[in-house]
């Protein structure tokens, strides 16, 4: 399963780049990422080369993190596409509860990475729907191997 980092950080200046730091110096590389914002505190969700060594690291730093599951799902890059993704999932009544893009660096075509709280049935939702379940392990990495890393490939 994708794992994706969790960094809940202060608003304020230099905390991103504090962040971004951090994982430089330990050779993480960012694959994708969002920020959500309040007007004091964020949430800043990722996925990385290593997300265990990135964890430790952060909360050494004082960074309060998790790891948690998400789907990736590489579309080709055409109109529409996230789109039918969507109602795909919609018609099997999973609810997504964010989403965020990647994108595969052999490839080229874009990854949407998504938060559900039943990713076996959004498995077995998209493999009904004749998508193909691969287990890249470089799909997503510049010069960084993943292990276990599963992309979900779905083609309309």
């Amino acid at each position: 399963m994708l794992k994706q980092l969790s960094i809940y950080a202060e608003n304020k200046k230099g905390v991103m780049q504090n962040i971004t730091g951090i994982l430089k110096n330990e050779d993480i590389n960012i694959l994708g990422s969002v920020t959500n914002d309040s007007a004091e505190y964020g949430i800043v969700r990722m996925v990385v080369s290593d997300p265990d060594k990135a964890k430790e690291a952060l909360i050494a730093a004082g960074y309060l993190c998790h790891v948690i599951d998400v789907i990736g799902v590489e579309v080709e890059d055409k109109t529409g596409n996230l789109n039918d993704l969507l109602l795909t999932l919609k018609d099997s009544n999973v609810s997504v509860d964010y989403l965020y893009l990647s994108f595969n660096r052999d490839s080229g075509k874009p990854i949407m990475v998504f938060h559900t709280e039943d990713t076996m049935e959004v498995r077995a939702c998209l493999k009904f729907y004749k998508s193909r379940i691969l287990s890249g392990q470089q799909c997503c990495a510049h010069r960084i191997n993943i292990k276990k890393f599963y992309i979900i490939n779905i083609k309309y």
